[in-house]
């Protein structure tokens, strides 16, 4: 309070243990919601206050209650914040499902906290730093190589702190923000086009396409808060997975069906890059990379991994695997020399 004045206010994000700012801290909920606002209150609906509306989007457990009078929306009370949402919706007729019948026009604004939840991080929500920077982007743009994309033509400019991939701070000067999707070469895929909507029916899932790499069957894209980009008709996210279709909207309808990973004769090409070290050699592709680590984001237990070898004789072969078990890991094969060892990652 010594430096509080009419310009200028101290904000601290260090709370003593016992203090208010502590136990707002401590309540924070991430992606909790607590205000929906009323963008327009509609017309003709059944008066009444409805309950139990789902606050849909890619957060869980927000539920809110909407009053009618009139025939319009007059409040918005939040009965259960829910929490992770970083967008959310509640639509019109999921009022009218509620109970207010022949309600129309009705458009409500769900408002997002801050990261963390409101009070969380008082210097960042209350605007306590500021920070100016003069730079210059510099990168090579080139088709189906490096990390910015040569064939969209749109750019999105944003300062990241602390950037993360698979879960690792990143280190490389370029990294991807879009998803991706490794496309198996059989059935052969069709051509993706740029911005086109893509669908996944089994699962629900919707996305943008970014750039579709066809030499190395590389389908980029994102997932927005926004219909057909991202989400579906209901406001749900749902992540493409699986080995099920992805569809695209475009004028061909392109389809392809996403690598499984399950891969057994490509050790041919790759063990011939350790003839000249020894025939006890094992290694991993970039596509079991691609799989371990979907697994792991879907919280998978105990993974496992398809590992390549080099060995020419089944005393080798069991030398390998001994070695594997010595270190904990545990390790299926059938006895086919054509085909690769399944490993199990903690």
């Amino acid at each position: 309070s010594n430096f509080l004045s009419t310009d200028f206010m101290a904000v601290t994000e260090n709370a003593s243990a016992s203090s208010d700012q502590s136990n707002v801290i401590s309540a924070a909920v991430d992606g909790s919601i607590d205000i929906v606002k009323i963008k327009a209150a509609g017309s003709g609906g059944t008066n009444g206050t409805h309950t139990g509306i789902a606050i849909r989007g890619d957060g869980t457990g927000g539920v809110a209650s909407v009053t009618v009078a009139g025939g319009a929306v007059t409040a918005v009370t939040v009965t259960t914040p829910g929490s992770g949402y970083t967008f959310a919706t509640i639509s019109n007729a999921q009022i009218v499902a509620a109970g207010a019948t022949s309600l129309s026009g009705a458009e409500l604004d769900v408002i997002i906290p801050p990261k963390g939840g409101h009070g969380a991080n008082a210097k960042e929500e209350l605007g306590g730093f500021f920070v100016m920077l003069n730079t210059s982007l510099e990168g090579t743009e080139s088709a189906n190589s490096g990390d910015v994309s040569a064939v969209n033509d749109f750019r999105k400019i944003a300062l990241l702190r602390d950037p993360t991939k698979s879960a690792s701070a990143v280190t490389s000067n370029t990294a991807r923000l879009t998803k991706a999707i490794r496309i198996a070469g059989s059935p052969t895929p069709g051509t993706f086009s740029v911005d086109e909507e893509i669908n996944q029916a089994t699962t629900g899932a919707v996305g943008k396409v970014v750039e579709w790499d066809s030499t190395n069957r590389i389908l980029y894209y994102i997932q927005t808060r926004h219909n057909d980009a991202g989400v579906d008709s209901n406001g749900n996210l749902t992540a493409f997975s699986g080995a099920n279709v992805i569809t695209g909207q475009g004028g061909s309808a392109p389809t392809g069906t996403p690598d499984t990973f399950e891969y057994n004769c490509c050790m041919t090409c790759a063990s011939g890059c350790f003839n000249e070290l020894d025939d006890k050699v094992v290694f991993y592709h970039i596509q079991d990379r691609w799989g371990y680590r979907e697994a792991k984001k879907n919280k998978v237990e105990n993974p496992s991994i398809m590992l390549g070898h080099d060995a020419t004789t089944l005393q080798i072969y069991y030398e390998l695997i001994e070695t594997l078990e010595l270190f904990g890991v545990e390790v299926n094969w059938d006895g086919s020399h054509q085909h690769r060892l399944e490993v199990w990652m903690a």
